[in-house]
């Protein structure tokens, strides 16, 4: 009997962490299924900027409603970089930097813009040759390391600044 009760137990366990793996896995993901565009994730969806002169940034972080702790990293961060190293140029509008919760009819537009599925980091970019988004995805391999991660995050940014 006692056998029996300890792989019972042990049952139970396994079945809550998986039920509680799996709820965070839902809350990070399929933000909206209806804004997806109809060929799936778009990661980079041109990469023909030019070498003109940006006109504008756009930096997005999209995410839903229930955010799980990487969907509230990436976005934490990715506002700090902003905010500790492009200050002038948010303060000049030549970056625009935004949480944005897709999941809100107000953001239908701009989601469905940026063709996101999934909570997401994008880099929209607007030169002579028109819009240029991108989703970064390299942000999430880089959330453990807070110096790292805005090292990168501040690199690409100057990159798409410069217009490369």
């Amino acid at each position: 009997m006692g056998i029996l009760s300890d792989e019972v137990m042990n049952l139970k366990y396994l079945m809550t962490i998986a039920i509680t793996l799996m709820m965070l896995l839902v809350g990070c993901s399929n933000i909206n299924e209806k804004q997806a565009l109809p060929t799936g994730d778009v990661i980079h969806t041109e990469n023909t900027l030019s070498s003109t002169s940006v006109e504008k940034l756009e930096i997005y972080h999209f995410h839903g409603t229930h955010q799980c702790y990487s969907c509230k990293t990436v976005g934490a961060y990715a506002e700090e970089t902003v905010n500790t190293y492009f200050a002038d140029e948010l303060k000049s509008g030549k970056i625009v930097f935004g949480h944005i919760n897709a999941e809100l009819p107000e953001n239908k537009d701009l989601a469905m813009k940026y063709g996101i599925s999934s909570a997401s980091l994008w880099l929209g970019v607007y030169d002579k040759d028109g819009f240029h988004p991108e989703q970064n995805t390299n942000v999430w391999y880089k959330i453990s390391n807070k110096e790292e991660y805005m090292n990168y995050l501040k690199e690409v940014i100057e990159q798409k600044l410069a217009g490369n």
